[in-house]
């Protein structure tokens, strides 16, 4: 178990020590669709509870350590 845990992890590392700026990209993108998202009032749930903005801050913020890290 904690040597397919330590290959997956290794896996994960490589492909993001490849693509640094990969996550930052993906949060950012959260973050604008978040925004669009608030002039349609039909997506409900997603438009008033701000669940991509705070999923966005999160994955760039980690993306950025991440980057840093690798």
């Amino acid at each position: 178990m904690i040597t397919k845990l330590n290959r997956y992890l290794d896996v994960i590392s490589e492909f993001f020590a490849r693509r640094k700026g990969l996550l930052p990209a993906i949060g950012i993108l959260l973050i604008l669709v978040n925004y669009l998202l608030q002039f349609f009032p039909w997506f409900g749930w997603f438009s008033e509870s701000d669940f991509l903005l705070h999923l966005g801050v999160v994955l760039a913020i980690l993306g950025f350590l991440l980057a840093w890290a690798l």
